[in-house]
């Protein structure tokens, strides 16, 4: 059997789905049934180092679009025009790893089954603009009709589908991420010097890991900050946005330009170190998907806060403290109970780590071929 994937994450997405991406399709490939072959379908090559990630041998192996240029039509490519390559290279199943299926694909008699990872256009859709808004529904429609079974990577966004998509229960899987034990090797004492070295990280901090962007709210835990003792800094890592320059003003103007220190393009490889000198970890954002920090966190040694509204509560356990995500007096007093010496600090930390077991090393490859063969009647 040929099995093809929607592989543009993987080639282009350094964090977030293109990790789950990757992931999935080398799990895969090492547990799939001999004679299977997996074809990873990309508009262009993308980042070298990041389709390096992915291991190519004899049965997966990338195919990447051809007299196709400019980002308009290789969009239309994905969208529909690589249903034709598809039918050309005898496909039988299509795994949409990015929330979405081409469209013609059920007429093409092709099998389908789609990962989608949250609906925040639709749960939020101030942070999106009218037009964008509208295709992103659109496409989100069209592939729940063409999909055989859908897997959401929670139970938040599996209510999300059946809600906005009208999507029946039993045609969804949930499949949560898959998390292994990375985050819990520790580092060594040179690793921490260098790494506390070379950002110039503060003696005492909380960390906060993901994308400035205004859902992820990062702006509540600075305001927060005003709140907690002078010796407590806040480290923010992420890739920045438009939103990161208005919480880079807000800072300045509370005064708070020693005690806030913001870190983009941090390699993976310091990622665990930094987390790992860290008193806590706060998470405020208003809606996930999954929320692969707090599990990274708890997994760094961390007790984490994080806010309601979505899957947070089932990434971080009972373990870890929620907030509103509109409350800064509940988001300051949640962080002193999580500052080193606090009463409880420790059970928590414990109690999380037993918690999270359930994500480690999760078998999501057998998992996902357990969906493909439910789809298709058997390899």
């Amino acid at each position: 059997m040929t099995i093809g994937y929607d592989a543009k994450s993987i080639v282009d997405d350094i964090a977030g789905i293109g990790n789950y991406a990757r992931t999935l399709v080398n799990d895969i490939g090492r547990v799939v049934p001999a004679g299977t072959t997996l074809n990873l379908y990309a508009p262009d090559r993308g980042n070298g180092a990041l389709r390096r990630l992915v291991t190519e041998n004899s049965h997966m192996r990338f195919v990447y679009q051809g007299g196709y240029n400019g980002r308009l039509a290789q969009a239309l490519w994905r969208m529909q025009g690589v249903v034709k390559d598809l039918v050309r290279d005898g496909v039988k199943l299509y795994h949409g790893l990015s929330g979405e299926l081409p469209i013609g694909i059920r007429e093409a008699g092709i099998r389908t089954v789609v990962t989608i990872h949250d609906l925040v256009f639709m749960r939020h859709p101030e942070y999106y603009g009218w037009l964008e808004r509208k295709v992103m529904a659109w496409k989100f429609r069209k592939t729940c009709g063409e999909a055989d079974r859908i897997i959401a990577t929670s139970e938040c966004t599996k209510r999300d589908v059946m809600l906005y998509g009208d999507v029946p229960a039993d045609k969804i899987d949930v499949i949560y991420q898959s998390c292994g034990s990375y985050y819990k090797l520790p580092e060594g004492e040179k690793k921490m010097q260098e790494v506390h070295t070379d950002y110039m990280l503060p003696e005492r901090y909380v960390v906060s890991v993901g994308t400035v962007e205004e859902r992820k709210n990062v702006l509540l835990a600075v305001k927060a900050l005003r709140l907690l003792p002078p010796e407590i800094s806040l480290v923010v890592v992420g890739k920045p946005t438009p939103y990161a320059e208005r919480v880079k003003r807000y800072v300045a103007a509370a005064g708070l330009n020693g005690r806030v220190l913001f870190l983009h393009d941090v390699p993976a490889d310091d990622m665990p170190a930094i987390y790992q000198m860290a008193e806590a970890c706060v998470y405020p954002s208003r809606y996930e998907g999954f929320g692969l920090p707090v599990i990274e966190a708890i997994q760094s040694g961390l007790p984490v806060v994080a806010c309601t509204g979505s899957c947070l509560e089932e990434a971080g356990g009972n373990a870890t403290l929620y907030v509103d995500p509109d409350d800064v007096y509940a988001m300051a007093h949640a962080i002193k109970l999580t500052l080193k010496g606090a009463p409880g600090r420790d059970e928590r930390i414990a109690e999380g780590l037993q918690y999270i077991s359930r994500f480690e090393n999760n078998n999501v490859a057998q998992s996902v071929l357990g969906v493909y063969d439910e789809v298709t009647g058997g390899f």
